[in-house]
Parts: C-alpha cells; structure tokens; sequence
C-alpha cells in the first residue's frame, strides 16, 4: 500500500526488446515515439499488460490483430469520430460565465466547460483575425503561409492581392482524404478571390462573410459607426456568400447569428450517418454589433452582452441537434476566441477578466472544448473550452494526454485530434 512500482523494463518481459517496439507501436498506432515526455507513461502501462502469463499475452496479442486488420475494413468507416470548431471573434478571456464574468450570461458554453474541459492558459497564434485563423486551420505559423500581415495591414483587407495559398494543408483537407463531410460557415477573412475561399480549400461548402463586418460599410457612414451601441443597419453593405457566389446583399447583420445557426443544424442533420467536420466561425462579437430580435436589450452587460448570449444560445443549438441525432457521444466539440478584446471599442468591445492587453496585442483567449479569449506579442491568450463524451478515453486515442494540460497553443490544437480521426498530420514546418 502507498509504495510506486516501478515500471518493467524490456528485459524484464517476455518479449524481447525488438517486440516490446512492435507491440508499442501497435497498440497506439499513428503517434510519434520520438517525443519522449510523453512515452514514459504510455511504456508503463503497455509494461504492466504485457508482464502477464503467456496465455493473457496470446489472448492480448490476439486482440490487437483483430483491431488492427478488422477495424480499418469495417468499423473504422463507422467509428471515425466527428469534429466541430466554434470560433467567436474578438471574445475576451472574461466575457463568459464560466470565466468569472458577473453579468453575461453563457449556461450552455458554462456546462459544456463543467461536462468536458476548460483552458486557462491557452493561447491563439496571433492577435488579430488573419494570421490567428491561418494558424488555427492549417496548424503552421502564419508567416509560413503568408498570412502574417505587414506593417501597413496587418489582416486581409479588401483590397489584399492574395489569401490563403490553395497549396496549404488545412484540416478540412486532411480530413477530407479520410471520407469526412466539410462545411465553413460564417467569417472566413483568408482571402477573397475564389482561389483562396473554403471551396478551395477542401470545405465542400461556405456560407458567410468573406471578411469582418465593419470591411463593407454604406455610404454616409458616421464618424466610429462600428463602435456604436445604437447602430443601424443601413450603415453597413455586407456581402453573404454561398460558396463563392453572392448570396444577398446588403445583409442583415442583425440576423446572422441565427442563420449561421440553421445553417450548422442543417449541416449535421443531413451528414448525420457519416463523419464531418464543421468549421463555425461567428461574425461577432466583432463589431459592428447586431442580435436578433429575441436576444436585444435583455442583457445586464448591455448590446455586447446580448450578442455574446446568443452566440451561447447557437452553442446550445449545436450541442441539442448532436444529441437528438444522437451524436454526441462521437463528436468533438471545441469552442475558442480568434483573439482578445477590442478594448478600444469601450462598451462595444470586451473584456480580458483578471489579464491584460487586447486585441491587436497578445493576450489570452477563453477557449471551452467539448471532449470530455491580452499585449504586444505574437500569441495571445483566449477562452477556450472543449467536450467529447466519447466511450474511448484520449490515452486510447494516443493523444498527449491522460494528464490533460491546460496549455494549448491553437496552431497545434486542431492536429492534436487528427489522429483520432486517423488523419495524417503534415510534415511541413510549423
């Protein structure tokens, strides 16, 4: 009682070393050994399964075949877990409940936090738009990628020459050589040539903006238009896009939250029977601000804040539609902010909770993920949160768990999961 044992070495086992190597890789198939601190753990209890009599051993062996030469051929199809990302836009670390904020309130993003994970020291790869979104899709520096800005613009703008190369390996890609249905819905703000849009990058659909809401604006335009917090809707001329063709224009930019909504409940309905991947990029909190006629003046923090509760109303819808569909327990669910605040916006902008620094400059970002948004920097922090209620546990999955951390930088995060999805992570440099 109370003492640790210590883990069998290979020349303790039955098998000799060169099977001890072929067993390791065989039952966490797909992870690279290499990386050392997260070897010990998995050694250990591949240890302790096979120092066991010879019969146990056959038995085990016996079943690792099965599930390596069966599974791919049968159940793998099935079993391939779906992916959904939510990414808020200019959310700050402390807009949300289950971050301390005292007067927003986010039940559904609060419980996806208490039922799976919730990050406090996960960082987005830019403080702004562009380069943050580049790095999330592709898992590389956005400099790689050409996405990092320059001095003058430091996002795509409407005048940008290029956007995202179609070269680049996004997840929607990767995941679409494993069968996966795909869908970007929302900002997308990586290029707006037909080129550079989703549809070219693997995504079978897009609907959304092309870029911010404050890139397109009317004329007569008042002075700080986009920080108001009466703002009227002939002062903007956004364009809603269908793929790469124009949907309607202008847009009522009071109304996308709820139709981005319908849009992803649509999207997981009809690709219920196989595996998908939904990219759900929201439009706000960016500002100009808008909510739907059920979500305005019914919160204490104001227009901001009924702006952030329905975005946590359309986190409720998804998580409602995965379990009627009964979906669930096979979906991952990963929520995050592209950057921090834009605290120059004042009452239209948000808030970092206990840190520092903005939008523009690096910070933090809350991030909720179902598995189970700071200063002048490069990476900045942000909310996030995650949930999978899946029958499998992450070790199983040879993701760099079980002890979970609670620092994730975004670039990494959507490959962390590739694997589960037997998806092959590139080898390009990050």
């Amino acid at each position: 009682m109370g003492m640790v044992e210590e883990p069998p070495q290979p020349g303790n086992l039955f098998l000799d070393p060169g099977e001890f190597s072929l067993a390791k890789k065989a039952l966490l198939p797909g992870w690279s050994w290499r990386q050392n601190a997260r070897v010990d753990w998995h050694e250990h209890r591949l240890a302790q399964l096979l120092s066991m009599n010879r019969q146990k051993r056959t038995l085990l062996l016996a079943a690792i075949l099965a599930l390596l030469f069966n599974l791919p051929a049968a159940a793998r199809a099935e079993k391939l877990p779906n992916l959904i990302i939510i990414l808020a836009d200019d959310l700050g670390y402390g807009d949300l409940g289950c971050y301390g904020h005292p007067t927003i309130r986010t039940p559904n993003l609060d419980r996806m936090a208490a039922e799976g994970m919730r990050f406090t020291d996960f960082y987005v790869a830019a403080c702004v738009c562009t380069p943050s979104r580049a790095a999330l899709l592709t898992g590389r520096l956005p400099i790689r990628s050409g996405m990092s800005g320059d001095l003058q613009h430091r996002v795509q703008t409407r005048n940008s020459p290029g956007g995202l190369p179609p070269e680049e390996i996004t997840i929607a890609r990767a995941l679409k050589s494993k069968g996966y249905a795909t869908q970007a819905i929302g900002k997308w703000h990586l290029g707006h040539y037909p080129q550079n849009l989703p549809t070219s990058h693997c995504f079978d659909g897009f609907y959304g903006l092309r870029w911010s809401n404050d890139m397109e604006p009317g004329r007569g335009l008042p002075r700080n238009a986009s920080a108001s917090l009466d703002p009227k809707l002939e002062w903007w001329n956004c364009t809603l896009m269908r793929n790469d063709q124009p949907l309607e224009q202008p847009t009522d930019l009071s109304t996308l939250t709820k139709r981005y909504t319908e849009e992803a409940v649509r999207f997981i309905q009809q690709n219920r029977k196989k595996p998908f991947f939904l990219y759900f990029a929201h439009t706000y909190p960016h500002v100009p601000l808008f909510a739907s006629k059920q979500f305005q003046k019914t919160s204490p923090r104001g227009l901001y804040g009924d702006v952030v509760e329905e975005l946590d109303w359309s986190v409720g819808q998804v998580l409602e539609t995965l379990r009627k569909e009964g979906l669930a327990k096979n979906t991952m669910v990963f929520f995050t902010s592209d950057n921090g605040p834009w605290l120059v916006k004042e009452l239209a902008g948000g808030s970092a909770g206990l840190l520092r620094e903005v939008k523009a400059a690096p910070g933090k970002a809350a991030c909720a993920c179902r598995a189970s948004p700071g200063g002048r920097a490069r990476s900045m922090p942000a909310p996030s949160t995650a949930r999978w209620p899946a029958p499998w546990t992450c070790s199983t999955l040879a993701l760099p768990w079980p002890k979970c951390p609670s620092r994730r930088i975004v670039s990494s995060t959507a490959w962390t999961w590739a694997p589960c999805c037997w998806a092959k992570v590139p080898g390009s440099a990050i």
